[in-house]
């Protein structure tokens, strides 16, 4: 992929043209209006459970982002799968941190917290992680894949930095930064850009033809 910045359009995450959505019923074990826009915008037909927040918890010292995410979406999954009684519909749950040199960037406590990943990131390639589970109550099969794209935070000057904490677009984003509506010295260099916003939504595609 082409480097994409935030504003290029909303058609960056409208499905491609021609796309058909899988029309079994799915359940978005999610709290996030980000991954309910996702899933409209791309015509599937869905409800919300949120998981516990219990269900979101829990980091071991010894797992990669790839493997944290993976852990997390399956947990969020779990947790909804049993608040529903068996029938037609496919659980979907995803659990997105960003990554840089091994560090797991997750959603920032405070503005502090914020500028601290920011600073961190100021002009290098950073990764964004999101893990996706697919579970049938119905049938009792459940997949669990992983998505990875690349980014750089371009150089931006102090004045920048504070012009966008001060907007509060930095809150409950992954590494402090939303690509949908972060600023313009951020830059997708490799994968999917549905997969920054939190929920890959071509890994989805391809899950569910399989499923």
């Amino acid at each position: 992929m082409s480097e994409v910045t935030p504003g290029s359009g909303d058609d960056l995450f409208l499905p491609p043209q021609g796309f058909m959505p899988d029309p079994r019923p799915l359940i978005l074990a999610s709290s996030s209006p980000r991954r309910r826009k996702l899933m409209a915008q791309y015509g599937y037909c869905f409800d919300v459970i949120e998981p516990d927040p219990g269900a979101e918890c829990g980091i071991c010292s010894r797992e990669t982002p790839p493997e944290l995410v993976a852990r997390l979406a399956y947990q969020k999954a779990a947790d909804v799968i049993q608040k529903i009684d068996i029938d037609e519909r496919i659980v979907l749950s995803c659990d997105t941190v960003a990554e840089y040199a091994g560090m797991v960037l997750g959603k920032p406590n405070d503005v502090d917290h914020a500028k601290q990943m920011l600073l961190r990131l100021r002009g290098r390639e950073h990764r964004v992680y999101s893990g996706l589970c697919l579970w049938s109550r119905a049938t009792g099969n459940r997949v669990v894949r992983v998505d990875c794209s690349s980014l750089v935070l371009k150089d931006f000057t102090d004045s920048e930095l504070d012009e966008y904490l001060a907007s509060d677009l930095w809150v409950g984003k992954a590494g402090s930064l939303g690509f949908q509506d972060g600023p313009p010295w951020l830059t997708l260099l490799r994968g999917s850009a549905t997969n920054v916003v939190g929920l890959p939504m071509e890994l989805l595609g391809d899950l569910l033809k399989t499923f």
